[in-house]
């Protein structure tokens, strides 16, 4: 059976991370009145929209130009899940759209199935967002996403909690701790 969900409009959107740098789930989790739904997704999902957004949103302002600006504060404890996660499905694929008469965006996150039967997808969730609530949205999953497991600034390699051997630091350890170099998470 297809899942068909809209929320017209949404009161809250999210994206939200549980467990451990290097052992996260990430998820996206949208409400309208007394209705939840949560989704899975990956760590390079939630990048990508994030990205997607902000080219989709700078569109919309070119096209529209009478528009106010979208806001991008967040406050980060408004951005934490708001129960424990139950996802009805992982989302494939993503689309967004623009109903410039009502200044909504829809987010459409669609599941593809594996199921060669059904490749059309098993479900689908078109969440209508204001500008505003996309944008803290994307920030936030900015934000999210560099909170992974630091990057060893010498090799370039992903330092787990224990540390790990660098071959550029002549085969010394090298712990975890806070760098000035990027960090980048998984």
């Amino acid at each position: 059976t297809r899942i068909e969900i809209e929320l017209h409009p949404v009161d809250d959107i999210t994206t939200d991370a549980v467990g451990r740098p290097g052992e996260r789930i990430f998820y996206i989790q949208a409400s309208k009145e007394a209705q939840l739904v949560t989704l899975l997704v990956e760590k390079v999902q939630v990048q990508a929209l994030a990205m997607a957004i902000e080219q989709f949103l700078a569109e919309v302002m070119i096209n529209n130009p009478g528009i106010a600006d979208a806001v991008s504060l967040y406050a980060e404890e408004e951005m934490h899940l708001k129960a424990p996660p139950d996802p009805i499905f992982r989302v494939g694929r993503f689309g967004l759209g623009y109903d410039a008469s009502e200044d909504l965006v829809l987010l459409a996150l669609e599941e593809v199935s594996t199921d060669e039967e059904e490749p059309m997808g098993t479900g689908i969730v078109k969440a209508w967002c204001t500008r505003s609530q996309l944008r803290k949205m994307a920030y936030w999953s900015i934000e999210l996403a560099n909170r992974g497991r630091p990057v060893c600034p010498l090799c370039g390699e992903i330092i787990p909690p224990e540390g790990h051997f660098c071959s550029k630091n002549n085969g010394h350890k090298k712990s975890h701790e806070p760098h000035d170099g990027p960090t980048h998470n998984s």
